[in-house]
Protein backbone atom coordinates (compact mmCIF):
# COMPACT_ATOMS: atom_id res chain seq x y z
CA UNK A 1 0.00 0.00 0.00
CA UNK A 2 1.67 3.71 -0.84
CA UNK A 3 2.65 5.11 2.46
CA UNK A 4 1.98 2.39 4.48
CA UNK A 5 5.29 2.05 5.71
CA UNK A 6 6.17 6.01 5.78
CA UNK A 7 6.66 6.52 9.54
CA UNK A 8 10.00 6.70 10.99
CA UNK A 9 12.87 8.28 10.32
CA UNK A 10 14.26 8.24 7.29
CA UNK A 11 11.31 7.88 5.47
CA UNK A 12 11.61 4.48 3.55
CA UNK A 13 10.94 5.52 -1.01
CA UNK A 14 7.37 5.01 -2.54
CA UNK A 15 6.76 1.60 -3.80
CA UNK A 16 7.89 0.84 -7.49
CA UNK A 17 4.81 0.79 -8.87
CA UNK A 18 4.03 4.20 -7.68
CA UNK A 19 7.25 6.14 -8.84
CA UNK A 20 6.08 4.03 -12.18
CA UNK A 21 3.32 5.86 -12.67
CA UNK A 22 3.85 7.83 -15.54
CA UNK A 23 2.99 12.33 -15.71
CA UNK A 24 -0.74 11.55 -17.22
CA UNK A 25 -1.74 9.37 -14.28
CA UNK A 26 -0.64 11.74 -11.99
CA UNK A 27 -1.69 14.84 -13.73
CA UNK A 28 -5.19 13.45 -13.92
CA UNK A 29 -5.96 12.90 -10.54
CA UNK A 30 -4.29 16.12 -10.12
CA UNK A 31 -6.93 17.09 -12.41
CA UNK A 32 -10.02 15.87 -11.17
CA UNK A 33 -8.74 17.01 -7.07
CA UNK A 34 -8.60 20.95 -8.60
CA UNK A 35 -12.18 20.66 -9.48
CA UNK A 36 -13.85 19.78 -6.23
CA UNK A 37 -11.25 22.34 -4.64
CA UNK A 38 -12.04 25.67 -6.56
CA UNK A 39 -15.79 24.89 -6.61
CA UNK A 40 -16.07 24.41 -2.95
CA UNK A 41 -13.92 27.26 -1.51
CA UNK A 42 -14.36 29.92 -4.24
CA UNK A 43 -16.85 32.03 -2.08
CA UNK A 44 -13.79 32.21 0.28
CA UNK A 45 -11.77 33.48 -2.75
CA UNK A 46 -14.21 36.32 -3.87
CA UNK A 47 -14.57 37.44 -0.36
CA UNK A 48 -10.46 37.65 -0.19
CA UNK A 49 -10.22 39.66 -3.80
CA UNK A 50 -12.56 41.86 -2.60
CA UNK A 51 -11.37 43.03 0.76
CA UNK A 52 -8.40 43.51 -0.40
CA UNK A 53 -9.55 45.04 -3.55
CA UNK A 54 -11.77 47.54 -1.27
CA UNK A 55 -8.61 48.59 0.32
CA UNK A 56 -6.99 49.45 -2.97
CA UNK A 57 -9.63 51.64 -3.45
CA UNK A 58 -11.94 49.87 -5.88
CA UNK A 59 -15.79 50.98 -4.54
CA UNK A 60 -18.37 48.44 -4.33
CA UNK A 61 -21.47 50.99 -4.96
CA UNK A 62 -24.08 50.46 -7.59
CA UNK A 63 -24.58 53.92 -9.35
CA UNK A 64 -27.89 52.87 -10.21
CA UNK A 65 -31.03 55.19 -9.32
CA UNK A 66 -33.59 52.35 -8.36
CA UNK A 67 -31.27 50.78 -6.18
CA UNK A 68 -33.21 49.40 -2.93
CA UNK A 69 -31.69 49.41 0.33
CA UNK A 70 -31.69 45.58 1.99
CA UNK A 71 -34.03 45.84 5.25
CA UNK A 72 -30.66 46.21 7.76
CA UNK A 73 -28.97 48.89 5.89
CA UNK A 74 -29.66 52.47 6.94
CA UNK A 75 -30.68 55.05 4.26
CA UNK A 76 -28.64 58.14 3.22
CA UNK A 77 -30.91 60.02 0.79
CA UNK A 78 -33.54 59.96 -1.45
CA UNK A 79 -33.73 60.10 -4.89
CA UNK A 80 -36.20 60.03 -7.67
CA UNK A 81 -37.41 56.59 -6.87
CA UNK A 82 -37.40 56.02 -3.11
CA UNK A 83 -34.91 55.99 -0.21
CA UNK A 84 -30.98 55.50 -1.53
CA UNK A 85 -28.41 53.64 0.59
CA UNK A 86 -25.68 55.03 2.13
CA UNK A 87 -21.93 54.73 1.48
CA UNK A 88 -21.64 52.63 4.65
CA UNK A 89 -24.18 49.97 3.19
CA UNK A 90 -21.09 49.05 0.16
CA UNK A 91 -18.28 48.59 2.82
CA UNK A 92 -17.31 44.87 3.46
CA UNK A 93 -16.63 44.71 6.74
CA UNK A 94 -15.03 41.26 6.93
CA UNK A 95 -15.71 37.85 5.29
CA UNK A 96 -19.36 37.02 6.51
CA UNK A 97 -20.31 40.74 5.67
CA UNK A 98 -19.39 40.07 1.73
CA UNK A 99 -21.01 37.20 1.99
CA UNK A 100 -24.56 39.24 3.33
CA UNK A 101 -24.09 41.81 1.04
CA UNK A 102 -23.07 40.38 -2.59
CA UNK A 103 -25.69 38.22 -1.54
CA UNK A 104 -28.35 40.87 -1.08
CA UNK A 105 -27.17 43.03 -3.16
CA UNK A 106 -26.59 41.34 -5.89
CA UNK A 107 -27.68 37.01 -6.26
CA UNK A 108 -26.11 33.77 -4.26
CA UNK A 109 -23.94 33.07 -7.58
CA UNK A 110 -21.99 35.82 -7.59
CA UNK A 111 -19.72 33.92 -5.10
CA UNK A 112 -19.34 31.69 -7.68
CA UNK A 113 -18.17 35.00 -9.59
CA UNK A 114 -15.03 33.49 -11.81
CA UNK A 115 -15.68 30.07 -10.57
CA UNK A 116 -15.22 29.39 -14.54
CA UNK A 117 -11.59 30.91 -14.32
CA UNK A 118 -10.71 29.46 -11.17
CA UNK A 119 -11.71 25.65 -12.96
CA UNK A 120 -9.41 26.60 -15.58
CA UNK A 121 -6.29 28.31 -13.62
CA UNK A 122 -7.29 25.28 -11.25
CA UNK A 123 -6.77 22.20 -13.77
CA UNK A 124 -3.62 22.74 -15.54
CA UNK A 125 -1.96 24.58 -12.59
CA UNK A 126 -2.44 21.59 -10.10
CA UNK A 127 -2.13 19.13 -13.28
CA UNK A 128 1.24 20.64 -13.82
CA UNK A 129 1.95 21.60 -10.09
CA UNK A 130 0.91 18.21 -8.24
CA UNK A 131 3.08 15.89 -10.82
CA UNK A 132 6.27 17.80 -10.52
CA UNK A 133 5.96 18.04 -7.24
CA UNK A 134 5.77 14.36 -7.13
CA UNK A 135 8.43 13.49 -10.00
CA UNK A 136 10.90 16.09 -8.59
CA UNK A 137 10.43 14.86 -5.25
CA UNK A 138 11.17 11.31 -5.89
CA UNK A 139 14.31 12.15 -7.97
CA UNK A 140 15.89 14.10 -5.11
CA UNK A 141 15.27 11.73 -2.53
CA UNK A 142 16.72 9.26 -4.97
CA UNK A 143 19.64 10.87 -5.16
CA UNK A 144 19.99 12.00 -2.01
CA UNK A 145 19.96 8.43 -0.58
CA UNK A 146 22.65 7.62 -2.72
CA UNK A 147 25.00 10.48 -2.65
CA UNK A 148 23.81 12.91 -0.06
CA UNK A 149 21.69 11.76 2.88
CA UNK A 150 21.61 15.58 4.49
CA UNK A 151 19.64 16.61 1.48
CA UNK A 152 16.67 14.32 1.57
CA UNK A 153 14.94 16.51 4.58
CA UNK A 154 15.02 19.33 2.02
CA UNK A 155 13.50 17.47 -1.04
CA UNK A 156 9.60 18.84 -0.47
CA UNK A 157 11.15 22.65 0.15
CA UNK A 158 12.93 22.37 -3.07
CA UNK A 159 10.63 20.61 -5.31
CA UNK A 160 7.49 22.37 -4.20
CA UNK A 161 9.26 25.47 -4.97
CA UNK A 162 10.03 24.33 -8.77
CA UNK A 163 7.13 22.95 -9.80
CA UNK A 164 4.94 25.94 -8.50
CA UNK A 165 7.35 27.99 -10.36
CA UNK A 166 6.73 26.21 -13.62
CA UNK A 167 3.17 26.34 -12.82
CA UNK A 168 2.49 30.08 -12.30
CA UNK A 169 4.37 30.96 -15.21
CA UNK A 170 2.66 28.89 -17.45
CA UNK A 171 -0.66 29.91 -16.16
CA UNK A 172 -0.71 33.58 -15.16
CA UNK A 173 -2.63 34.87 -17.52
CA UNK A 174 -5.52 33.03 -16.20
CA UNK A 175 -4.95 34.00 -12.58
CA UNK A 176 -5.08 37.30 -13.73
CA UNK A 177 -8.50 37.12 -15.17
CA UNK A 178 -9.90 35.12 -12.07
CA UNK A 179 -8.69 37.94 -10.18
CA UNK A 180 -10.17 40.89 -12.12
CA UNK A 181 -13.48 38.79 -12.38
CA UNK A 182 -13.54 38.65 -8.64
CA UNK A 183 -13.07 41.79 -8.08
CA UNK A 184 -15.31 42.83 -10.58
CA UNK A 185 -18.53 45.87 -9.67
CA UNK A 186 -21.49 46.04 -11.07
CA UNK A 187 -21.85 49.37 -12.51
CA UNK A 188 -25.34 49.10 -14.35
CA UNK A 189 -28.63 47.00 -13.60
CA UNK A 190 -28.82 43.84 -16.08
CA UNK A 191 -24.98 44.27 -16.54
CA UNK A 192 -23.48 40.87 -17.68
CA UNK A 193 -19.81 40.52 -15.92
CA UNK A 194 -17.44 40.23 -18.39
CA UNK A 195 -16.38 36.22 -18.58
CA UNK A 196 -12.40 35.21 -18.73
CA UNK A 197 -11.90 35.81 -22.45
CA UNK A 198 -13.58 39.23 -22.37
CA UNK A 199 -11.76 39.89 -19.35
CA UNK A 200 -7.96 39.32 -20.78
CA UNK A 201 -8.82 40.86 -24.14
CA UNK A 202 -9.69 44.32 -22.15
CA UNK A 203 -6.22 43.34 -20.74
CA UNK A 204 -5.24 43.44 -24.32
CA UNK A 205 -6.38 46.34 -25.61
CA UNK A 206 -5.56 48.64 -22.78
CA UNK A 207 -2.12 48.50 -24.52
CA UNK A 208 -3.25 51.05 -27.00
CA UNK A 209 -3.61 53.66 -23.94
CA UNK A 210 0.07 53.41 -23.31
CA UNK A 211 2.58 55.40 -25.06
CA UNK A 212 5.10 52.36 -25.90
CA UNK A 213 5.75 51.63 -28.99
CA UNK A 214 6.91 48.07 -28.75
CA UNK A 215 3.90 45.89 -29.25
CA UNK A 216 4.69 43.36 -27.39
CA UNK A 217 4.43 45.17 -23.96
CA UNK A 218 0.73 45.01 -24.62
CA UNK A 219 0.82 40.95 -24.65
CA UNK A 220 3.76 41.26 -21.64
CA UNK A 221 -0.01 42.55 -19.69
CA UNK A 222 -1.56 39.14 -19.36
CA UNK A 223 1.62 38.31 -17.15
CA UNK A 224 0.93 41.67 -14.84
CA UNK A 225 1.77 40.63 -11.11
CA UNK A 226 4.01 37.36 -12.45
CA UNK A 227 6.56 38.31 -9.64
CA UNK A 228 4.26 39.32 -7.12
CA UNK A 229 2.09 35.90 -7.86
CA UNK A 230 5.84 34.40 -7.91
CA UNK A 231 6.66 36.04 -4.43
CA UNK A 232 3.67 34.62 -3.33
CA UNK A 233 3.33 31.04 -4.58
CA UNK A 234 6.33 29.72 -4.53
CA UNK A 235 7.09 30.43 -0.41
CA UNK A 236 3.73 29.23 0.15
CA UNK A 237 4.77 25.88 -1.41
CA UNK A 238 8.20 25.64 0.16
CA UNK A 239 6.40 26.38 3.35
CA UNK A 240 3.61 23.93 2.63
CA UNK A 241 5.30 21.28 1.53
CA UNK A 242 7.99 21.58 3.83
CA UNK A 243 4.90 21.52 7.03
CA UNK A 244 2.69 18.87 4.90
CA UNK A 245 5.41 15.92 4.07
CA UNK A 246 6.05 15.23 7.81
CA UNK A 247 2.84 15.43 8.90
CA UNK A 248 1.18 13.55 7.06
CA UNK A 249 4.22 10.99 7.46
CA UNK A 250 3.41 11.18 11.08
CA UNK A 251 -0.21 10.90 10.60
CA UNK A 252 0.14 7.56 8.54
CA UNK A 253 2.65 5.68 10.51
CA UNK A 254 0.32 6.13 13.61
CA UNK A 255 -1.68 3.29 12.02
CA UNK A 256 1.12 1.69 10.57
CA UNK A 257 0.04 -1.23 7.96
CA UNK A 258 -3.54 -0.48 8.39
CA UNK A 259 -3.35 2.32 5.86
CA UNK A 260 -6.33 2.19 3.88
CA UNK A 261 -8.42 4.26 1.29
CA UNK A 262 -10.12 6.38 4.39
CA UNK A 263 -6.88 6.37 6.63
CA UNK A 264 -4.99 8.46 3.47
CA UNK A 265 -7.52 10.55 3.19
CA UNK A 266 -8.36 11.41 6.41
CA UNK A 267 -4.29 11.92 7.11
CA UNK A 268 -3.61 13.79 3.89
CA UNK A 269 -6.84 16.34 4.05
CA UNK A 270 -5.59 17.00 7.89
CA UNK A 271 -2.09 17.38 6.94
CA UNK A 272 -2.96 19.76 4.36
CA UNK A 273 -5.53 21.32 5.93
CA UNK A 274 -2.96 22.50 8.65
CA UNK A 275 0.02 23.34 6.19
CA UNK A 276 -2.45 25.38 3.81
CA UNK A 277 -3.47 27.75 6.87
CA UNK A 278 0.18 28.08 7.68
CA UNK A 279 1.15 28.58 4.10
CA UNK A 280 -1.44 31.08 3.88
CA UNK A 281 -1.17 33.45 6.73
CA UNK A 282 2.52 33.47 6.36
CA UNK A 283 2.42 34.82 3.17
CA UNK A 284 -0.78 37.03 3.00
CA UNK A 285 1.18 40.37 2.21
CA UNK A 286 2.18 38.81 -0.78
CA UNK A 287 -1.17 37.86 -1.77
CA UNK A 288 -2.26 41.48 -1.06
CA UNK A 289 0.20 42.94 -3.26
CA UNK A 290 -0.64 40.30 -6.39
CA UNK A 291 -4.30 41.57 -5.79
CA UNK A 292 -3.51 45.09 -6.08
CA UNK A 293 -1.23 44.57 -9.03
CA UNK A 294 -3.57 42.65 -11.04
CA UNK A 295 -6.22 45.18 -10.40
CA UNK A 296 -4.21 48.21 -11.25
CA UNK A 297 -4.55 50.56 -14.03
CA UNK A 298 -2.11 49.60 -16.78
CA UNK A 299 -0.30 52.67 -16.80
CA UNK A 300 0.55 52.39 -13.33
CA UNK A 301 1.57 48.70 -13.09
CA UNK A 302 4.36 49.19 -15.60
CA UNK A 303 6.24 51.54 -12.90
CA UNK A 304 5.17 49.25 -9.89
CA UNK A 305 6.39 46.36 -8.39
CA UNK A 306 6.35 43.47 -5.40
CA UNK A 307 8.50 45.80 -3.18
CA UNK A 308 7.09 49.19 -3.84
CA UNK A 309 3.43 47.93 -3.23
CA UNK A 310 3.99 46.58 0.06
CA UNK A 311 5.92 49.67 1.15
CA UNK A 312 2.95 51.65 0.29
CA UNK A 313 0.36 49.58 2.04
CA UNK A 314 2.41 49.52 4.92
CA UNK A 315 2.98 53.64 4.81
CA UNK A 316 -0.57 54.07 4.10
CA UNK A 317 -2.11 50.78 6.06
CA UNK A 318 0.16 49.67 8.61
CA UNK A 319 0.12 46.19 9.57
CA UNK A 320 -3.42 45.77 8.88
CA UNK A 321 -3.07 46.39 5.35
CA UNK A 322 -0.54 43.59 4.91
CA UNK A 323 -2.90 40.98 6.20
CA UNK A 324 -6.26 42.21 4.45
CA UNK A 325 -8.18 39.51 3.84
CA UNK A 326 -6.28 36.91 6.09
CA UNK A 327 -9.21 35.27 7.40
CA UNK A 328 -10.80 34.12 3.96
CA UNK A 329 -7.24 33.57 2.50
CA UNK A 330 -6.81 31.39 5.74
CA UNK A 331 -10.05 29.89 5.62
CA UNK A 332 -9.55 28.90 1.72
CA UNK A 333 -6.21 27.40 1.70
CA UNK A 334 -7.05 24.92 4.60
CA UNK A 335 -9.84 22.99 2.86
CA UNK A 336 -8.41 24.35 -0.37
CA UNK A 337 -4.89 22.34 0.03
CA UNK A 338 -6.89 19.45 2.19
CA UNK A 339 -9.25 18.70 -0.53
CA UNK A 340 -6.51 18.50 -3.35
CA UNK A 341 -3.54 16.61 -1.85
CA UNK A 342 -6.52 13.91 0.01
CA UNK A 343 -7.98 13.61 -3.13
CA UNK A 344 -4.51 13.28 -5.52
CA UNK A 345 -3.37 10.71 -2.91
CA UNK A 346 -6.11 9.02 -3.02
CA UNK A 347 -6.70 8.76 -6.89
CA UNK A 348 -2.86 8.11 -6.84
CA UNK A 349 -3.70 4.79 -4.20
CA UNK A 350 -6.44 3.42 -6.28
CA UNK A 351 -4.34 3.27 -9.41
CA UNK A 352 -1.04 1.77 -7.77
CA UNK A 353 -4.06 -1.01 -6.15
CA UNK A 354 -4.67 -1.40 -9.94
CA UNK A 355 -1.64 -1.96 -11.28
CA UNK A 356 -0.37 -4.37 -8.36
CA UNK A 357 -3.59 -6.37 -9.17
CA UNK A 358 -2.42 -6.48 -12.69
Amino acid sequence: MEKASASGPPPPPPPAAERDMGFAERALAAAGAAVVSAVLVNPLDVAKTRLQAQAAGVVYNPIWSDFRCYPSCSTGGVNGFGPSCSPECFQYRGTMDVFSKVTRQARLFRLWRGTSASLALAVPTVGIYLPSYDLLRNRIEEYADCNCPELRPYAPLISGSIARSLACITCSPIELARTRMQAFKESNVGGKPPGMWKTLLGVLSSRQSISSPENFRGYHLLWTGLGAQLARDVPFSAICWTVLEPTRRHLIGLVGEKSNTAVILGANFSAGFIAGVISAGATCPLDVAKTRRQIEDPERVLNMNTRRILLEVWRKEGINGLFRGAGPRMGRAGPSVGIVVSSYEVVKHILHRKHTEL
